[in-house]
């Protein structure tokens, strides 16, 4: 399947950086939100990402060039001639699903859809929608224009042909597809990585270790280029509670609980960097306060 034209939705942190990469990719891109304030917010941090690859060496075409791919719109209709609509929209399955319903008046019968939920089966992802066949999942990791993995789920109803094109759109995009032919709750990579960041917060909530000490540890014994707790401030610690307790509530199997000291903090308005305090202290730049 060729790929000319993908509609984000959602102008977030990861729906951004997916609508970043696939205009760097020289494919045109809609991103898609509520409100125009929170898209014009989106583009300009698109441009000042760009610009710094650009400067960088990493990106050949210029950051105009890249700019002119990316249209905004409060309005899905222009959903309407994409191949692919990703989604990567707030992690709850009512919000998805209403959005799912909105969409399927506005797409043709050859469109993929695709959802970038971190951990919400695909298969109750595709209830929604009016041809589950086409419908798969695109997991992209946080920072997207850095991290070269990319989940590509079956669900049960998803076609061996639009599992196939999503992992093709993967590759012309420039990242790896990681397959995913069982569809569960977390899917392969956040499973395993999920353990690992509740672990880590049970050993600070226990006071056995810091974060400080747990994050150099894992950087400097794993080779892992951030520690857990410091991709949590990155993610948001409400993004990483609502995928846990999703699989929570979906496997009932208590290795996947999440720690009181996270949902803790969330209920403080801990969340990381966009908050100014998670796991560690930030300036209003975003950058993490020395000791």
């Amino acid at each position: 399947m060729e790929f000319k034209k993908v509609f984000v939705a959602g102008c977030g942190t990861m729906g951004n950086g997916i609508a970043q990469v696939c205009a760097q990719n020289g494919l045109a891109v809609v991103m898609f939100d509520m409100k125009q304030e929170l898209l014009d917010n989106a583009v300009s941090k698109i441009k000042w990402s760009i610009s710094k690859l650009v400067e960088k060496g990493k990106v050949s075409d210029s950051v105009d060039a890249v700019m002119g791919r990316i249209a905004t719109t409060v309005d899905p209709a222009p959903a309407r001639d994409a191949d692919l609509v990703i989604e990567a929209i707030f992690e709850k399955i009512d919000v998805k699903h209403e959005f799912y319903k909105n969409l399927d008046e506005y797409i043709g019968a050859n469109t993929i859809v695709a959802s970038n939920t971190s951990a919400i089966p695909i298969s109750a992802l595709a209830a929604a929608v009016r041809r589950p066949q086409k419908f798969l999942g695109l997991h992209f990791f946080n920072p997207v224009p850095m991290m070269m993995a990319v989940e590509v789920i079956k669900g049960i109803s998803t076609s061996d042909e639009t599992l196939a094109a999503g992992a093709d759109f993967v590759r012309f995009i420039g990242k790896e597809p990681i397959m995913v032919y069982r569809d569960i709750a977390g899917f392969v990579l956040n499973r395993m990585n999920m353990l690992t960041n509740m672990e880590a917060m049970r050993l600070v909530e226990n006071g056995v270790s810091t974060p400080e000490d747990i994050d150099k540890g894992v950087r400097l014994a794993f080779g892992r280029k951030m520690g857990p707790l410091e991709t949590s401030d990155l993610v948001g610690l409400d993004v990483q509670l609502m995928a846990y307790n999703n699989v929570y509530e979906e496997e009932k199997d208590f290795r996947f609980y999440p720690p009181s000291i996270l949902r803790r903090k969330v209920l403080a308005g801990q969340l990381g960097r966009k908050t100014g305090k998670g796991w560690y202290e930030y300036t209003a730049d975003g950058e993490r306060k020395k000791d």
